[in-house]
């Protein structure tokens, strides 16, 4: 079940009743907030319940069992054991039901080119909705009880936090402290941020509706099917209008789910921060997806080692931890492709921000932001490198293939002649205008919002109701035409 979509519509409103008439009484409300959260899971098949409640089975009875093995409340040999075993096996099922036609697919194409002729077997295995998200919150789970952080928690709360329906399609990714104890609160109704919550799902139906719909349909998605009939500058305007597309969609379907979590009583962490604003990569990187790049951060580039052991190392741990990042987004060689991309990206600005503290002295070693340049000067030029530094990754993001990617670059290198007439006064201008967006201040996006609660309600509903309708005449045709999210 995806949103923006009627069925989900039916099923919020039933789950939004149905949450603040039993909220009050919570062994009822969470037996059925949990068969809410498996309905959703397996509305597409039923056997992806039976997945979600064995991962929950599983990393309860190892949390259990590592909680046991430590002493004083501090890791031993014994859980850290059993930690691995638990990850392990998160990251097998993970490998199964996600990446299976992926390894068998990179196999056969290997063999084939030794010669050997070779033919993937069909698993016909379907991948469990929300699989990325529940796999991660299960190993950050297991992983924080293993270091003490946290205690296990009762069963039902470990299969509500890894099931729950807002975080299944777009995250965010939670951590089991952050969520479960709201499980437990009673929050009043009355004092529910619903103008926030209806904020956030207008704004990101726009996103992913709107904005995302128009340029997948009527400029990318064309421009990478053939990108031979397009030329180097048509390519370009494409590749910037997928830069657009992937935020529009992605941290649209992020805020609709942050807005009905909202709506009802849980609040989940911020996902984007105008990445498009970002004056370095690192940067970037710290406003997309946040809740990933701390997951990544905190369950892989730290244990790997971090900065701890040496500048060949790090710049190791970096690559590692950009090229599995990578691969979180998709299964193919063009993720991974891109993950590297990236991980060049972070090693070049550390080893440029030490090459200039070591030159002139300044500076901390750390900072890829460090000029003596005019501040103005400075950030547009930042800017605008970080900027396309990103878009170009994103060509082997989106591309077929990484062929194609690179055929892709050669042409926009090149500036090769071609015309598919892509290019349109309105492609350029929702491009144009969703870049402005992230560059707009957070004292002035909030100074907005807090204009429009001081709207009276009747007002408020209005408002919302125009924009609705706006949406669906504007995104009837292209409402569909979005189809990345994570898996």
């Amino acid at each position: 079940m995806q949103f923006p979509t009627v069925a989900f519509a039916v099923f919020f409103i039933a789950a939004f009743t149905v949450n603040w008439l039993l909220r009050p009484h919570y062994l009822v409300w969470r037996a059925t907030m949990i068969v809410f959260s498996l309905y959703f899971c397996g509305w597409v098949d039923l056997r992806f319940v039976l997945v979600v409640v064995a991962s929950a089975v599983v990393n309860g009875a190892l949390a259990v069992a590592i909680h046991r093995a430590l002493e004083f409340g501090e890791p031993t040999a014994e859980s850290r054991r059993l930690v691995r075993i638990a990850v392990g096996a998160d990251v097998a099922a993970f490998a199964v039901f996600g990446y299976h036609g992926f390894f068998l697919d990179s196999v056969t194409d290997a063999l084939s080119g030794l010669g050997l002729s070779a033919t993937a077997p069909v698993l016909g295995l379907l991948m469990p909705v929300g699989l990325s998200f529940f796999s991660l919150h299960a190993i950050s789970y297991v992983v924080d009880v293993g270091r003490g952080d946290v205690e296990p928690v009762a069963f039902a709360d470990l299969l509500l936090y890894l099931s729950f329906f807002p975080h299944m399609v777009a995250g965010p990714i939670a951590r089991v402290d952050e969520l479960v104890p709201q499980f437990h609160e009673r929050p009043d109704p009355r004092r529910v941020p619903a103008t926030d919550a209806f904020a956030l799902i207008g704004i990101g139906l726009f996103k992913f509706v709107v904005v995302a719909g128009y340029l997948a349909t009527e400029v990318v998605g064309p421009a990478f099917a053939e990108p031979g009939a397009a030329g180097g500058v048509e390519l370009l305007v494409a590749v910037y209008a997928f830069a657009v597309q992937i935020y529009a969609g992605f941290s649209g379907a992020t805020d609709i789910a942050i807005g009905c979590a909202l709506l009802l009583g849980i609040e989940y962490p911020q996902n984007f921060d105008a990445p498009y604003g970002a004056l370095s990569v690192r940067d970037f990187w710290e406003r997309w997806n946040m809740t990933l790049t701390r997951w990544l951060r905190d369950y892989l580039y730290i244990p790997l080692g971090g900065n701890r052991y040496g500048v060949p190392a790090t710049y190791r741990n970096l690559m590692a931890t950009m090229v599995v990042g990578g691969l979180w987004y998709g299964a193919g060689w063009t993720f991974a492709v891109w993950g590297a991309v990236h991980g060049v990206y972070l090693v070049a600005e550390r080893a440029g921000s030490s090459w200039f503290v070591r030159r002139t002295g300044t500076g901390t070693g750390t900072d890829p932001d460090a000029t003596r340049l005019p501040d103005g000067v400075s950030a547009t030029l930042r800017w605008l490198v970080t900027f396309n530094l990103v878009s170009l990754a994103w060509i082997f993001f989106r591309a077929e293939s990484v062929g194609s990617a690179l055929g892709i670059v050669g042409r926009i290198a090149t500036v090769a002649p071609g015309s598919a007439g892509l290019v349109t006064v309105l492609a350029v201008a929702t491009v144009v205008g969703a870049l402005a967006c992230q560059l707009v201040t957070d004292e002035r996006t909030l100074e907005l919002r807090a204009r429009f609660t001081t709207l009276r309600p009747v007002t408020q509903v209005a408002v919302l109701a125009a924009a609705l309708t706006a949406i669906g005449v504007l995104g009837a045709e292209n409402g569909t035409a979005f189809t990345y999210l994570p898996f």
